[in-house]
């Protein structure tokens, strides 16, 4: 059995969405395959979790819209210039 890859990223810290995010059917409310979320949304990790099956974090995100589950190749940090500071 592999250990679990550690988080790069951490509850509450600050975010934008590297990609657009489509719904995968996982938002009830909104049509599947609608986008939801626009490259450089800005969002909050309110939660770190595990993808046991491919042993990869898992990452609950507020984009105030909605709250999604995204893989890290989906989000990036906000930096101190991209966060007014």
């Amino acid at each position: 059995m592999l250990d679990p890859r550690l988080p790069r990223y951490q509850w509450g810290q600050e975010v934008l969405a590297a990609v657009d995010l489509y719904n995968d059917g996982s938002v009830p409310e909104a049509e599947e395959d609608q986008l939801l979320i626009v490259q450089g949304g800005p969002g909050e990790i309110v939660q770190v979790g595990h993808h046991a099956e491919a042993n990869v974090p898992l990452y609950m995100v507020d984009f105030g819209l909605c709250v999604l589950g995204c893989l890290e190749e989906e989000i990036v940090p906000v930096t101190g210039a991209e966060a007014g500071g």
